[in-house]
């Protein structure tokens, strides 16, 4: 479904210039920061509009935590962010960028805001005014739990141990750097009469997982919910970010998290009608079959679901398969620890409930009794908390989506096979009833009387951060054959895509979601696109694989775990040459978020000591050297990975997002190494920040991909009509011995993609030879080699003469089919 697109609108605060497209041909994302402001922004401009892109897709700008990295930390909706320059700077970058052609796209943040009360004002007021404060409606508070007082989870110990840090200051409690408002009437009062007098109660942090009584961003406690399904509240969260499209400033929107809000339905119809129709999009993960729902009045997602698809299609799957055993054979990892995906996922989430998640569940548990206890229909009654407790966390520990929709068939997500094994938990069957009370109320079967609709918010609010945390952040770091499948949105027990597959994939979304967006690396990736297209060239060969791990392997000294091992081999394997900081600060997120033998909050100071003498000796030491030969050794087919994935995602569907820096070779790991300032690739020489904290600048081929991405882009550009919402989409078969390694298709009969896929399996079976590729009607120049012309049916490997991909462009219909190639 794509908005309505207004005309372009230049108003006296934007310099005119060339007219920006209403609906970006490609988006540049640039992750703001005080080391990059809109100033470094404005500096790029001239450089970014050179590739070829329409609008640059910037982090969010509103004033956040100071010193903030990310912006997603907001703590002020009315102003512009004064560390990035400001309004001023933001429309100084903005006129700059339509001089060159290009409009903004804006990063906003509907669901939360930061808990940091000393630079958050309405924050700040609730705490002093207490649930009458004309702000109490702005957050998701539980204000009848707690006592009536907002939960503080900022101590670091218990109060008895921390009250002497606790400081009176005329009208503010300080603690430490915090600094809370006091009640009015109370700053003369005692020390432990005043906490007690206080609309808040500063705790132990540990208490955050039972005692909490504010909805969270997942489970982040300095991230407090923000009501936005309240009209007013929708009104001043948003007023800047309207005038700046009003002002012509910004031009479309990207949501983050809209799976957090109580209504994503009834946001989006308020934000579409508030902005008239401009180009959005939404940061929704969809699990493999899930629609995006139709009745969304948005563009489309951020890209997620692309990034499956392209990365499964450059996955070996019978090779995948041979590689699960080599894992399973050499890090032998319990089913539901890592051994089996479904498993480890079920495990994972019974423990994010129980844990993370535990104050959420009890506030469900709460809501849905009191539902059940005043309920009209006596089949709602006399179910123990207990019991509908049960039901909810065996329901939602089955969900194998975010959430579900008002706007979809919940039944479809909460389905009769997982209300069946939620009985079967029940010893006593009778009691098993309250799964189909609970189901009921989810799906709407048992009709919306009072606190209906707010007990299915609440769950759909509580499943996406269960399925957050349990996949993304848990999951993803348990179970890991091969981490390229362990990206946000990917399916790491299926991760191969057959070009079948792949092709009607894009032909629904050229049916259906034209305008939506498409990513390859973004600030979540947990491994930039290049890594991951390394990664997955080790599904072609597991067997070589796994005896160089032997090799590597073989004195076993200091391994801490094998699970561990296997990913952290695999991690410098994608990554190639880096430092060991960067690859000992990858490897050690990895082991708190897997939480299997340390954990954020419950660190094991020897384990993880022992993680970073093997990384030192092992993959950041001598044995890696060998890893790193191995891999020098799959160079030509690590390249067709990299070109084969960049070129897809440039020609495919939707509208494509280059994340910064990766128009070049662009190696990172998980956040923060990859969101590092940005720095143009100006050079084609490889920088000296290559072995440094920097991600590395490109090396090998330096320009090759920076030339194929500049190519693909300015040909978006030139001629938007062919891959926009009226254009087409038709794959292209190949014919021959190697036809199963060639994936291609056509965008509207004037725009062809061809790239190799599998090139090792290709190489080891003989190569090309006379395999052919059928090309439509006319003559085609290659787009990076315009003296190159082909007609008919092309012989493939000249087609791939220079690179294992190749962008042609149809210059005339005058040649008849089958009279050969020539370059």
């Amino acid at each position: 479904m794509t908005p309505e697109r207004p005309d372009p609108v230049i108003p006296d605060s934007v310099v005119p210039g060339p007219v920006v497209p209403a609906v970006p041909t490609a988006t540049y994302r640039l992750q703001l920061q005080p080391e990059f402001p809109f100033g470094a922004a404005e500096a790029a401009v001239p450089y970014l509009a050179s590739l070829g892109v329409s609008h640059l897709h910037l982090s969010p700008v509103l004033e956040a935590v100071p010193g903030s990295t990310h912006g997603y930390d907001v703590v002020d909706h009315a102003r512009v962010r004064a560390e990035l320059g400001g309004e001023e700077g933001l429309r100084s970058l903005a006129r700059t960028a339509r001089e060159h052609g290009l409009g903004l796209v804006v990063d906003i943040v509907p669901n939360h805001m930061a808990m940091a009360p000393r630079h958050n004002r309405p924050l700040w007021e609730v705490l002093r005014e207490g649930p009458e404060s004309p702000y109490a409606r702005w957050f998701d508070i539980d204000w009848d739990a707690q006592g009536g007082r907002l939960l503080l989870p900022v101590l670091g110990d218990r109060l008895g141990a921390e009250i002497d840090h606790l400081k009176v200051d005329g009208d503010v409690l300080r603690y430490y750097d915090h600094v809370f408002p006091l009640r009015e009437g109370t700053a003369k009062l005692p020390l432990p009469q005043l906490l007690d007098a206080q609309w808040y109660r500063p705790a132990w942090w540990r208490l955050a997982r039972t005692d909490l009584n504010y909805r969270r961003f997942f489970s982040i406690s300095e991230l407090i919910g923000v009501r936005v399904e309240d009209p007013e509240v929708f009104a001043a969260t948003h007023a800047k970010i309207l005038e700046l499209l009003d002002d012509g400033v910004v031009e479309g929107l990207r949501i983050d998290h809209p799976d957090g809000l109580a209504d994503p339905d009834a946001y989006l119809r308020r934000l579409h009608d508030a902005t008239g129709g401009r180009w959005t999009v939404v940061e929704k993960i969809l699990a493999d079959g899930e629609p995006l729902p139709a009745t969304w009045p948005v563009a489309g997602t951020t890209g997620y679901d692309a990034l499956r698809h392209i990365d499964g299609l450059f996955t070996d799957p019978a090779g995948a398969g041979e590689l699960l055993g080599q894992y399973r054979r050499f890090a032998a990892p319990q089913a539901d620890r890592g051994g089996h995906w479904e498993s480890t996922v079920r495990r994972a989430a019974y423990k994010v409930v129980t844990h993370e998640l535990a104050t959420e569940i009890d506030r469900l548990t709460r809501e849905v009794s009191e539902v059940c206890a005043t309920s009209a229909d006596p089949a709602s009654r006399d179910h123990a908390p207990w019991a509908l407790g049960t039901a909810l966390r065996e329901l939602l520990v089955r969900l194998e989506v975010y959430r579900p929709y008002p706007s979809t068939d919940a039944s479809l997500v909460v389905t009769e096979e997982a209300a069946d094994e939620a009985r079967a938990v029940f010893a006593v069957p009778e009691e098993a009833h309250a799964v189909d009370v609970v189901r009921d109320l989810v799906t709407g079967r048992a009709g919306d009387g009072p606190g209906h609709a707010e007990f299915r918010a609440r769950f759909a609010q509580t499943s996406s951060a269960l399925r957050a945390k349990s996949v993304e952040d848990t999951a993803f770091y348990r179970y890991v054959p091969l981490l390229s499948a362990n990206e946000v949105g990917g399916a790491p027990g299926g991760p191969a895509m057959s070009p079948e597959d792949f092709h009607a994939y894009c032909a629904r979304v050229q049916r259906d979601w034209p305008a939506t967006g498409t990513v390859l690396s973004t600030h979540d990736t947990k491994r930039s696109a290049d890594v991951r297209a390394a990664l997955s060239v080790l599904t072609q060969c597991p067997e070589r694989w796994a005896d160089v791990l032997a090799e590597v392997t073989r004195d076993g000294t200091g391994v801490p775990d094998p699970q561990l091992a296997w990913a952290a081999w695999q991690t410098v394997f994608g990554l190639g040459p880096a430092s060991e900081e960067r690859v000992q600060g990858a490897l050690l997120k990895h082991v708190r978020e897997a939480g299997l033998h340390t954990a954020w909050t419950e660190r094991n100071p020897a384990y993880e000591d022992t993680v970073a003498a093997f990384v030192a000796e092992g993959p950041c030491g001598a044995p890696g050297r060998r890893v790193a030969d191995f891999r020098a050794s799959l160079t030509p087919h690590v390249r067709a990975n990299v070109l084969g994935a960049a070129l897809v995602h440039l020609t495919m569907p939707g509208v494509p997002d280059v994340y910064q820096g990766t128009e070049g070779e662009y190696l990172a790991l998980v956040d923060p190494d990859n969101r590092q300032p940005f720095a143009p690739h100006e050079s084609e020489e490889p920088q000296e920040s290559q072995e440094t904290q920097q991600p590395p600048e490109p090396r090998g081929h330096p320009s090759e991909k920076a030339a194929l991405t500049t190519a693909a882009l300015r040909l978006r550009g030139r001629r938007p009509a062919v891959f926009g919402d009226s254009a087409t989409y038709a794959p292209l078969s190949a014919k021959g011995p190697g036809a199963a390694h060639c994936v291609a298709f056509v965008r509207s009969g004037e725009v062809v993609t061809a790239v190799t896929r599998m090139s090792l399996r290709l190489a080891d079976a003989g190569g090309w030879r006379d395999t052919r590729l059928v090309l439509p009607e006319g003559r085609w120049i290659d787009v990076l080699s315009p003296e190159r012309e082909f007609t008919g049916h092309a012989r493939v490997e000249e087609l791939f003469e220079r690179l294992p991909v190749v962008l042609l462009e149809r210059v005339s219909a005058g040649a008849p089919a089958g009279s050969g190639a020539s370059g």
